[in-house]
């Protein structure tokens, strides 16, 4: 018997999500070709795609940051500050780099979240 979909209220499902970088290439790409903007808790690597669908988003914490624990923590933050932007203001066109810095791990969350607003105007994609 199939599984039953149940939703949650207030649950809003995103009519397009972002995509994911995954490969090396793309990374390597957006940091050569792209614009940079280095704000408060994170780097933000942004390059135009010159299309429609919704933008790609590649994450990396170098391990400068700390061990995996702490990599991943630092990670898991960027991806849900960028989730949260980009469900109230979706962006187009363009593949997003987030960088993790040291700082991130231990930055106020709504500060993260407006570092990253302020990145994305810098760099020219809002």
């Amino acid at each position: 018997m199939p599984a039953k979909t149940v939703m949650q209220p207030g649950f809003q499902t995103a009519k397009a999500a972002p995509g994911r970088l995954k490969r090396r290439a793309e990374f390597l790409k957006a940091a050569a070709s792209g614009r940079r903007a280095a704000i408060g808790g994170l780097v933000l690597q942004a390059l135009p795609r010159n299309d429609d669908a919704p933008a790609r988003l590649g994450f990396t914490v170098t391990r400068k940051v700390g061990n995996a624990v702490i990599r991943n923590r630092t990670r898991r933050r960027l991806k849900e500050a960028a989730r949260l932007l980009l469900a109230e203001r979706p962006i187009q066109g363009v593949d997003l780099v987030l960088i993790g810095r040291d700082s991130t791990r231990g930055r106020d969350f709504k500060a993260l979240q407006s570092d990253l607003r302020k990145a994305l105007e810098r760099t020219g994609v809002t």
